[in-house]
């Protein structure tokens, strides 16, 4: 290999390769590895690379894409949401989301990992696809099926660290930096000396995925853990980069970011100096609706948790509830309003489970191991009656029993037990006995966290799939629940202890939940015109004074 004259940095040579032809690098006389921009790792993160030819897969047909306003999103990890594990499995289940009233598919990262099962966040060769799923071939004909059915896909990347075996990075350029640590050690270099390189190898990958497998958004994960003190951020150049594709492409492209910042400027328009990102996960909303739902307070909930009404309440109305108001978590004030009149709600995704919310648990335990079927439906009325893009996660919609857990299957013997007790001594902080946590490392932690795919027809799961069915249909054909308008949004809740129900209205649409075990009565007010679009228990529309009576543990969608 020579020097390549207008890149500094680069070496190159020019060799016959047909497709699926194995190859590697020798760096200075060092062992073979695999390329840093590998398109298929057939065995693994320490395999030889193997050449793609991306122009031999025949694609369905042609596809326009599919925007982000007026999405619902389903979030789905390949190897657990079928007990086969893999891409073409998964497509099997697709007419599934499609009667269900789902417009796109958040699959979870792909990039080759050690082993065969694992959450993929600790994933390498970050332009290859896991081989157990059914490597790039697989991805495309998931994607191609999914497209063929009306459906967008969506992918998470992670460009905030790589996991720890497999990562062959350093031995070819200064793709880490120490001038700033993270949760996983030394930093992706963003900002230091070569980082220009480094950019330059996240962009391309993050262009690959959108361009070469056709997906229709990519999924940022944490990116407050992406370190950069340069004038033009990366979250920046990336989403321009990302627009300039979707002109070229001539159809919709977005990204959505992971952010634990609570900074509305991740979403701003870079004209009016943000980022640019197209949306952004909205834990907040999350941590509001679940403490109101369970009471729990512990951690991160203890703000929430004061007055869950109250958080959530002020979540819906302006998106964070921690807007320049103390943490007691962290310790100091956090977050910046939202404003409202210049930012669509779309913007943000509301959801009440996502798999850190699940499977960060000690046990991964569902909000179905612990709520009655109508809290679950109250669930589902707030996400998918709310101002923001929902979300749900793979299994909500019928009440999945299934727990889904923490699990791994890391080749490396030292490596597999410094996880499991690492998982074991941060639970034990928390009063959980050691061996009541889960091993990683067992392959029963994954096997009991596939979806059984025998519930949805049974009871009471088949009457909550079919409420989510139900509520998605109402926010298509109800052009309110679709308003991108956060200032219109108008919410109140019981307060002084005189039971838990909220109400809140969406233009026309009126919206009430009430998580007591008793009934509750709400003053709605209005001119007695509104008729039920949606109720999980039989109620009564409210006369002429307004009051509506509603059941224990039930929710009302109402229309004029």
């Amino acid at each position: 290999m020579h020097p390549a004259p207008h890149r500094p940095g680069w070496w190159s040579a020019l060799a016959e390769a047909p497709d699926g032809t194995r190859y590697g690098y020798s760096v200075d006389g060092g062992p073979v590895l695999p390329d840093p921009r590998s398109r298929r790792q057939p065995d693994g993160p320490d395999g030889l690379s193997a050449v793609v030819s991306h122009d031999a897969f025949v694609w369905g047909g042609g596809w326009a894409g599919r925007p982000l306003s007026g999405a619902v999103l389903y979030e789905l990890h390949i190897g657990t949401f079928t007990r086969e594990g893999t891409f073409d499995a998964a497509a099997e289940r697709l007419t599934h989301l499609v009667r269900l009233g789902i417009t796109h598919v958040e699959l979870m990262p792909v990039c080759p990992f050690p082993g065969t099962h694992g959450w993929g966040y600790e994933g390498v060769s970050l332009w290859a696809v896991h081989e157990p799923y059914g490597g790039p071939a697989g991805l495309k004909r998931f994607v191609d099926a999914a497209h063929q059915l009306g459906l967008g896909v969506v992918l998470d990347v992670v460009h905030n660290h790589l996991g720890p075996s497999g990562n062959h990075l350093p031995r070819f350029g200064p793709y880490f930096t120490d001038t700033h640590h993270t949760p996983w050690g030394s930093a992706v270099n963003l900002d230091a000396p070569g980082s220009d390189e480094v950019r330059a190898y996240l962009r391309e990958s993050a262009l690959s995925w959108l361009r070469d497998y056709r997906l229709d958004g990519l999924r940022l994960d944490a990116v407050h853990a992406l370190a950069d003190t340069r004038a033009l951020h990366f979250l920046e150049e990336l989403s321009t980069a990302v627009d300039a594709l979707s002109e070229e492409l001539r159809r919709p492209l977005f990204l959505i970011a992971e952010s634990d910042l609570g900074d509305p400027r991740t979403t701003t328009p870079r004209t009016a100096g943000g980022h640019g990102l197209h949306a952004q996960w909205n834990d907040d909303f999350h941590h509001a609706l679940h403490t109101a739902l369970t009471g729990e307070s512990q951690g991160y909930y203890a703000d929430f948790a004061r007055d869950p009404l109250q958080a959530l309440t002020k979540t819906l109305t302006r998106a964070f509830f921690h807007d320049g108001t103390y943490s007691s978590f962290r310790g100091r004030t956090h977050g910046r309003p939202v404003d409202r009149t210049t930012t669509p709600a779309h913007r943000f995704l509301g959801y009440a489970q996502t798999h850190d919310q699940v499977g960060n648990r000690a046990l991964g335990d569902r909000l179905s191991a612990s709520l009655s079927p109508g809290l679950l439906a109250c669930a589902a009325t707030v996400v998918l009656t709310a101002p923001f893009t929902p979300m749900l996660f793979m299994g909500e919609e019928w009440g999945a029993r299934t727990p889904w857990q923490f699990f791994t299957d890391h080749t490396d013997p030292e490596l597999a037990d410094a996880v499991r007790r690492g998982r074991r001594r941060e639970f034990a902080r928390h009063g959980w006995a050691e061996e009541d946590i889960p091993d990683p490392q067992d392959p029963r932690t994954r096997d009991r966290s596939c979806l059984d795919w025998s519930e949805p027809d049974g009871e009471p799961h088949a009457r909550l799939l079919a409420w989510y069915r139900d509520l998605i249909a109402l926010r298509r054909s109800h052009p309110d629940l679709a308003d991108p308008d956060l200032a219109s949004v108008r919410a109140a809740r019981s307060t002084n202890g005189a039971g838990r129900w909220l109400a809140y209205r969406r233009g026309d649409v009126r919206v009430a939940v009430n998580l007591s075990k008793d009934p509750a009565t709400v003053h709605l007010g209005g001119n007695g015109r509104s008729r039920v679009l949606a109720a999980w228990e039989p109620v009564e529309a409210p006369g002429a004074d307004g009051v509506l009576v509603l059941p224990a543990e039930s929710c009302v969608v109402l229309g004029s």
